[in-house]
């Protein structure tokens, strides 16, 4: 089983949330942890047999151009997704009809209708894309705007990552025998 993991990061929290997720899915898969810059945008139909997609929470939703500009200036050490962002990826990637996905998103841990998801905005893109939630959008929390993580949400992302590749390898073999 292939997976392919793209994320999007500005002060890294969400990179590290990602990486924590390509562990939790390395026993049931082999896993290709990408920055979303690097990232092809061709037909992922046969490569992979699971995506996930991740980015921080912007302005209630996927980041912008804008907003990762907005970023860049509070950024005391860089960031790490610049230039391109998942919005702008999901845009001009082929995904196939009926691959399996799944999106999470980093973001303050307040209800949703306060502070927006990238994960359901992604999960959204996805859907209409013709592909299968295999797992419902996942927040993972940050304890301010450049971080850091919320104590315990690195093994909180490693569980999440372990339990959709189990999901997925049951899955496919019901889909063999």
């Amino acid at each position: 089983m292939r997976v392919l993991v793209v994320y999007e990061s500005m002060f890294g929290n969400t990179q590290e949330i990602a990486k924590a997720i390509a562990e939790g899915l390395t026993p049931h898969a082999q896993v290709a942890l990408v920055e979303v810059r690097d990232a092809a945008t061709g037909d992922l139909a046969l490569d992979v047999d699971l995506l996930v997609v991740g980015g921080p929470t912007h302005a209630m939703g996927l980041s912008r151009p804008g907003s990762r500009q907005s970023a860049v200036k509070q950024a005391t050490d860089g960031v790490v997704s610049r230039r391109t962002g998942l919005r702008e990826w999901l845009a001009a990637v082929d995904v196939p009809r009926k691959l399996p996905v799944a999106a999470f998103d980093t973001r303050f841990d307040k209800p949703p209708f306060l502070v927006g998801s990238a994960a359901r905005g992604a999960a959204k893109r996805l859907r209409r894309s013709g592909c299968t939630l295999i797992a419902a959008p996942e927040s993972f929390f940050v304890t301010a705007t450049s971080g850091p993580l919320r104590e315990g949400e690195l093994e909180r992302a490693r569980r999440w990552g372990a339990a959709i590749g189990a999901r997925l390898a049951s899955a496919l073999r019901k889909n063999v025998s």
